[in-house]
């Protein structure tokens, strides 16, 4: 892979660069090294000091003595921040600067930022934030515009096509370090299939398939409802494991990921709203067939699975060894056999998203069974997180350099690598992240890792992806959806009448941003 940026030139000295730059990447990934326990702060220090070369190129040592950076991000499973925090130690000891730190939980983080919005006042000088939430505050003018040489430093050609511009910029400036991919993909329990006594009691069922991983939401649906009162290994089994808790608006997605198969339509970009008007979809038939999913699908679920929210699925459940799919981003694969909490390393697999026999088609109100069989649509939940940098930090221009370049080193293209095969919070974001041989050198199974960076990047470039709008109050509508949801899977609302109420509390939103504005950014998000 570093070898190909030679092609076409002829001075010597480039493939001893490749070889270092090769060299640097091996020797991360030995740290840890995979199946020897969790990474720890001590390890996040050496990953850090490590990639420093790109800094130590465009800094001077102690450049920065004397200026301190606020910065503000997730302390999520005890990850993002605290990994920050390490790889940006060695960074602080060279350029002579200080940061202080403000940690937030998941559910706690969209208040805390629309708060700082709103009332104008931001208290920080970096912040980790979400390509959805562009519209609030680059679009406010918060934010500071990258300059050129932090372009150069991380490599921007790198990322991903969706990943790329417009995401990361408004009104045509760049304001965004990429530092994760997200998708949500499907995570399945591979003994679980290739069960020979769960295959018999399945045909004893009167079931005309194959026991099979599901392939579609219906199967999944099947499976989860066959699997009730059954054990494996003697451990009750279970089948999907529904997010039902509200999670500062990110519980949406997992409601989100049920749905896209049904609402996205390969002839329509949009899948949350009417692109003309702006009319939510929310409560079309392909939407309350999907929360409708959930109600059905929640007595064959673990008893308490109403309070779990999408770290109790992910992190306390499956990879605890309860229930044999989940959704979620590529966190799931990154951890199943780099996580001390994870009993199900060896027997993991991954695809994209369940697709659907059918699909919702908008623009007719019918359902559409395609020629080409049942419809997929990833959902490209979150676009990933990035490093933004403050725009109350440009009138000094030391601090102004200083945040730049603590930036440019969490986005820096090896400590990228690092963060998608250990446990971080990220995911890959990056063309080079898909070099199977790097990741069989750092001790993953080359079927295992295969299976996991396939169901990411053909999530990454599928045709008919969901893409997210950036729009501003993204997160105000997905929250309101949650605190519904919430009275619908308790039994207080019917699908129906529960959609009907959060498109009415969406439509309301819109009026108080502004329909027009919100149409127009709408548009321009799905590239239309």
């Amino acid at each position: 892979m570093a070898a190909m940026g030679s092609l076409g030139v002829t001075a010597a000295p480039q493939p001893a660069v490749a070889d270092e730059a090769s060299d640097l990447r091996a020797k991360i990934l030995q740290i840890p090294g995979v199946g020897k326990g969790s990474p720890t702060d001590a390890d996040w220090q050496k990953v850090g000091e490590l990639c420093l070369g790109a800094t130590k190129a465009s800094i001077k040592e102690g450049e920065f003595k004397g200026v301190e950076l606020s910065f503000m991000g997730l302390n999520n499973q005890n990850l993002h921040n605290l990994l920050f925090r390490g790889f940006l130690k060695p960074w602080e000891a060279y350029t002579g600067a200080k940061i202080n730190w403000i940690d937030l939980a998941q559910a706690d983080y969209n208040p805390r930022l629309q708060q700082a919005i709103a009332t104008g006042t931001v208290d920080f000088d970096l912040l980790e934030m979400g390509a959805p939430f562009e519209g609030d505050v680059c679009g406010k003018g918060l934010a500071s515009e990258m300059p050129d040489w932090v372009k150069k430093q991380i490599d921007m050609d790198d990322l991903v096509s969706y990943l790329k511009p417009p995401v990361g910029t408004w009104d045509g400036k760049q304001y965004r370090v990429t530092i994760d991919g997200d998708t949500h993909n499907f995570n399945y329990r591979t003994d679980y299939f290739k069960d020979e006594a769960l295959a018999k009691a399945w045909k004893e069922a009167g079931n005309t398939t194959e026991w099979a991983v599901p392939r579609t939401w219906q199967q999944v649906q099947a499976v989860t409802k066959f699997l009730k009162g059954k054990q494996v290994d003697g451990q009750d089994a279970y089948g999907y494991l529904d997010a039902c808790k509200a999670w500062g608006g990110f519980g949406f997605y997992f409601l989100g990921s049920r749905a896209t198969a049904y609402a996205k339509h390969p002839d329509d970009k949009a899948w949350l709203f009417d692109v003309d008007t702006m009319k939510p979809r929310i409560n079309n038939p392909a939407w309350v067939r999907a929360i409708q999913d959930v109600l059905d699908a929640l007595p064959s679920e673990p008893a308490d699975q109403l309070n779990a929210d999408p770290n109790t699925t992910g992190f306390q459940q499956f990879l605890g060894g309860t229930g044999s799919m989940c959704v979620w981003w590529g966190d799931i694969g990154s951890n199943a056999k780099t996580n001390d909490s994870s009993v199900i390393g060896d027997k993991c697999g991954f695809d994209i998203l369940p697709g659907s026999d059918d699909v919702y088609n908008s623009k007719t109100g019918k359902w559409d069974k395609l020629a080409s069989g049942p419809n997929f649509a990833p959902n490209l939940a979150y676009l990933g997180w990035g490093v933004y940098v403050m725009a109350r930090v440009d009138k000094d221009e030391k601090k102004h350099k200083a945040a730049w370049s603590a930036a440019a080193h969490l986005g820096g293209k090896d400590l990228a690598l690092w963060t998608a095969v250990y446990p971080s919070g990220f995911q890959c974001y990056r063309n080079s992240q898909h070099n199977i041989d790097e990741w069989v050198a750092a001790g993953y199974d080359k079927e295992f890792i295969t299976n996991y960076l396939d169901s990411q990047f053909n999530s990454y470039n599928h045709p008919n992806g969901a893409i997210e709008p950036r729009i501003p109050g993204i997160f105000q509508y997905y929250s309101l959806a949650e605190d519904i949801l919430a009275k619908i899977y308790a039994g207080q609302l019917k699908a129906q009448e529960g959609a009907d109420q959060i498109a009415a509390a969406w439509e309301k939103l819109t009026d108080q941003i502004g329909r027009e504005k919100q149409i127009k950014l709408y548009k321009a998000s799905l590239g239309l």
